[in-house]
């Protein structure tokens, strides 16, 4: 149905910017919802940000750890969804993975999304 490929992870150094990205194929009905999540060693899958896949008027949804630090977007155009990150803390290393949800959901619990990626390391040294 979807397939979902992230890239854009790598070594930073902490206060540096990334920006991630997520190539979307298969069905992308306007009902599409994308967000992103990270998993850290030893912690469970977090929530940063989502996004609806809709042309007009696309409506963005952050967890309060990210907001005004990560940005998400999305190019219908180009069937990708970004996530745009500044001010890079150590505490940001994680595996970073796009999900997405058929059905439009943009909420934070990971087992509501039908599809993953496969996820791209995301390491910031001090």
């Amino acid at each position: 149905q979807v397939q979902l490929v992230e890239s854009g992870g790598g070594l930073v150094q902490a206060g540096e910017s990334l920006r991630l990205s997520c190539a979307v194929s298969g069905r992308t009905a306007s009902s599409l919802a994308m967000a992103w999540f990270r998993q850290a060693p030893g912690k469970e899958r977090e929530f940063l940000a989502s996004i609806t896949w809709r042309w007009r008027d696309a409506s963005t949804y952050y967890a309060d750890s990210v907001k005004g630090r990560f940005t998400i977007s999305r190019d219908n155009a180009k069937n990708t969804v970004y996530l745009q990150m500044h001010s890079l803390e150590p505490d940001d290393t994680a595996v970073y993975y796009c999900a997405a949800d058929g059905a439009g959901y943009v909420g934070p619990r990971d087992y509501e999304y039908d599809y993953w990626g496969q996820g791209t390391q995301v390491t910031v040294s001090s």
